[in-house]
């Protein structure tokens, strides 16, 4: 994710240095990252269940180091482009979460989920101050060497650390199933949260595409865009932190989700009023990134709540897909949009997206104070499995529950409040049999 994020904050202005390039090769270079990311995903996830996790994830970590080192050497705009469409095609995200799912229990693979969330979140925030300030010392050539570096570096930590699974199973709540896909297509409530997702990451692509650019023309060099980013996104994170808080904890949740929509819009409209301000460019960062934080942090969030118990892993997949085309479009359609209209068109777009977004999020329900439980089942139910679950969906505080494919687990969503955890658990693991 390092090599993914570190060179964001820069490819625009980069790009627009190399011989053969338009205004609009900036977000062109973004864009093609995510649709060959889009397009590998889901069949290197497939795949991973027939080879194997770490060879699909050794052969994800080549083609991505390949890619990175031929940005490195690019003279030419297409080049970096070429180079870029590689790096995407290394897509192993999910290979590494059905690798996740393999080594950990059932009880504690929503943390660990969460533990991988939270270091992606820090990985983005740490390159956004980074990047510019490498720049001075390697150049941009030089953070696409380091990024393949890094590639290489992780093969040799997948070979010799991570521990090889005892054996790979399909898990319904990480992985996805491509004959349940039209059931999420269907899913009305499902489809607007990857719209949602899609509309904030081609948002902030369409930012990235072209404010880099109105930043260096107010003579602020790309090496001291750091000035900026860094106050934006350690407030964007303290700030954010309170707000989810609230949200999850007094069941808050939807008003704190469009209030932060909303603020993406407010920041889109302080960027574009005062594009003549690096000052007021930074205020409208900060707000930005307060917005952009809570929405990247409660979208996964309230998707596994909608989602049916079975389904998870499907719903996730398919916002994953959504997240990889928002990138696509965002920095194609911010790139060609600068290059003919300058912000006015990229403002434009992104409030679009951000407007129609915002009345979704408006008027869709609540998402329901519920949690998700994944547990493994006992071998004294073997064979009453169908028992199980039918005392469990009549279990106080359980809103759903569904079986595994192999019956070795039980998927159950749940109330926050009135839901005894314990005393599900004691039935599930065989201490309490029902008889």
């Amino acid at each position: 994710m390092l090599g993914m994020f570190l060179v964001l904050p820069v490819l625009a202005l980069y790009a627009k240095e190399l011989p053969g390039s338009t205004p609009g090769s900036g977000g062109l270079a973004i864009a093609v990252y995510g649709l060959t990311q889009a397009l590998f995903q889901l069949p290197l996830g497939m795949l991973s269940d027939k080879l194997g996790r770490k060879k699909v994830i050794y052969l994800g970590l080549v083609v991505f180091a390949l890619g990175s080192f031929i940005a490195a050497a690019a003279d030419r705009v297409t080049w970096l482009l070429i180079g870029r469409a590689i790096q995407g095609a290394g897509a192993v995200s999910a290979a590494v979460t059905a690798l996740l799912a393999d080594l950990t229990r059932e009880e504690v693979r929503t943390r660990a989920m969460a533990s991988v969330g939270l270091t992606i979140g820090l990985t983005f925030a740490v390159s956004m101050v980074v990047s510019p300030l490498l720049t001075r010392y390697i150049n941009v050539s030089g953070l696409f060497a380091l990024t393949g570096a890094l590639c290489v570096l992780a093969i040799g930590v997948v070979a010799w650390i991570t521990p090889n699974p005892q054996r790979g199973k399909f898990h319904e709540d990480t992985e996805m199933q491509t004959s349940r896909i039209s059931e999420v297509l269907r899913n009305k409530r499902l489809m607007q949260l990857n719209f949602g997702i899609f509309a904030l990451q081609a948002v902030m692509m369409a930012i990235f595409a072209s404010l880099p650019i109105v930043m260096r023309g107010l003579g602020l060099p790309k090496e001291q865009h750091w000035q900026l980013y860094l106050p934006a996104v350690l407030l964007g994170l303290l700030l954010m932190v309170p707000a989810i808080v609230v949200g999850e904890t007094r069941n808050k949740l939807k008003q704190v989700f469009v209030a932060g929509i909303a603020l993406i819009a407010a920041a889109l409209c302080g960027i574009y009023v005062g594009q003549a301000s690096l000052l007021a460019i930074g205020v409208s960062l900060v707000v930005y990134f307060v917005g952009f934080n809570i929405l990247e942090a409660s979208l996964p969030s309230i998707v596994s709540k909608v989602a049916p118990t079975d389904l998870k892993g499907t719903a996730m997949g398919m916002y994953n897909t959504a997240q990889s085309i928002g990138v696509f479009v965002g920095g194609a359609a911010g790139g060609r949009l600068f290059e003919h209209f300058g912000l006015i068109g990229v403002f434009a777009f992104s409030m679009v997206l951000t407007l129609a977004w915002l009345l979704m999020a408006a008027a869709a329900p609540a998402p329901a104070a519920v949690r998700n439980l994944a547990l493994s089942i006992s071998p004294i139910w073997q064979g009453c499995e169908e028992r199980l679950l039918a005392v469990l969906q009549q279990f106080e505080g359980v809103e759903a529950a569904s079986l595994s494919a192999d019956r070795s687990t039980v998927y159950i969503k749940a109330r926050q409040q009135g839901f005894d955890e314990a005393a599900a658990k004691q039935i599930i693991l065989g201490g309490n049999h029902v008889e």
